[in-house]
């Protein structure tokens, strides 16, 4: 029992504990599993823990844990089908172990090493994907196995399923709300927010004046902000971008000014030497040293400007955006159209902030940062 794990012991024990403490469901289950159905479960899941104790590579030891932890969750929700809200107690057990297989195959998984920097690529991204896909699992077990109502917590296979089934509603909300108001009042606030910082670095005066009211505007509640700008520019996606100017402006201005000192005095004094401009030195030297201070203001930017144009859409917008559907429905207690709408977005802003990290990871490839990582 040398390479024994304690995920995989615990998941035994609970194998054994769900084994003596059948059935899965209660017994007024419409659609109870097969007797044979039951044991390919509890033989994947105890299986998968016996041979992972047994010396072997990481990647082997790996698969064989993630085909027991995947496949024994696979077939325990498929069993959930017409007995929803009915699962007993070895049901929860059983999607215990197939956890601490999957977190045990996790384990495995970063100790393999590769000489292909594609497939270290693959591992790196192959760990959240299992995590994240695991959120979902027990997502799913929690609100179908225990009959969590729909209108506090849908299962994610209905989110899913209206995902699909609203895909021309959830386009026309995306180019409103994104395409439209997100990345014009992004491209605009960060803009503005790095020109104003390269004055505010030359004029003494207006760092001294601009920096405190930044601190001031960053506390404005926005819930209070987007209904002016819904007055003063309309209801169309122009206020939203008003609103996303106004919280992306400053985050900018802030980072950039910092980041303009970030070189040290030592190479300032050497351009110096070389009878170098202000404006050379800030090319040559003090903005690449602040590239990174500036990409950390682009990627807090992608996530607010996102933000701050859905609460906007719930002051008063036109019959389309991502604000104004979530306002909607929950009004109709259509909660899983709410909560597709909170995944799309949820997705959009993974996607822009991964866009800004990976062109951040190409600006300052120089930077200990990146080279560490």
């Amino acid at each position: 029992m040398r390479h024994a794990s304690w995920q995989g012991l615990i998941a035994l024990l609970l194998t054994i504990a769900a084994f003596v403490s059948l059935p899965l469901f209660a017994d007024t289950a419409a659609r109870p599993p097969s007797d044979g159905t039951t044991a390919i479960i509890l033989v994947l899941i105890a299986a998968a823990a016996l041979i992972s104790f047994l010396p072997q590579s990481p990647t082997s030891r790996a698969t064989v844990l993630f085909i027991g932890a995947h496949g024994g969750a696979w077939m325990l929700l498929m069993s959930l089908r017409g007995n929803e809200g009915l699962a007993a107690k070895p049901f929860f057990l059983l999607i215990a172990a197939c956890w601490l297989l999957a977190w045990r195959s996790i384990s495995e998984i970063v100790e393999v090493r590769t000489r292909s920097r594609a497939n270290d690529t693959a591992l790196r991204l192959l760990v959240p994907a299992i995590f994240g896909a695991w959120i979902l699992i027990l997502w799913e077990t929690a609100t179908r196995g225990a009959g969590i109502p729909f209108v506090l917590l849908p299962p994610p296979s209905a989110i899913g399923a209206r995902i699909v089934g609203s895909l021309p509603i959830l386009g026309d909300d995306v180019r409103q709300t994104i395409f439209k108001a997100v990345l014009a009042g992004y491209v605009i606030g960060c803009t503005c927010g790095f020109i104003v910082a390269i004055l505010a670095d030359r004029v003494a005066f207006l760092r001294r004046g601009l920096l405190p009211i930044g601190n001031m505007v960053s506390a404005l509640p926005m819930i209070g902000v987007a209904p002016i700008m819904v007055m003063w520019f309309g209801f169309d996606w122009q206020s939203k971008a008003a609103v996303v100017v106004i919280m992306t402006f400053f985050p900018m201005l802030v980072n950039t000014v910092a980041g303009l000192t970030a070189s040290g005095p030592m190479e300032r004094d050497l351009m110096q030497t070389y009878a170098s401009s202000y404006w050379q030195t800030l090319l040559k030297l003090r903005l690449p040293a602040a590239m990174p201070f500036i990409f950390n203001a682009l990627k807090i930017n992608s996530t607010l400007a996102l933000i701050g144009a859905i609460v906007a859409e719930f002051f008063g917008t036109p019959i389309v955006g991502m604000g104004f559907r979530i306002s909607t429905e929950i009004g109709r207690m259509n909660v899983d159209m709410v909560w597709a709408e909170i995944a799309v977005a949820a997705l959009a802003g993974s996607i822009f902030y991964g866009v800004v990290a990976l062109t951040e990871r190409a600006v300052t490839f120089w930077h200990p940062s990146i080279r560490g990582g």
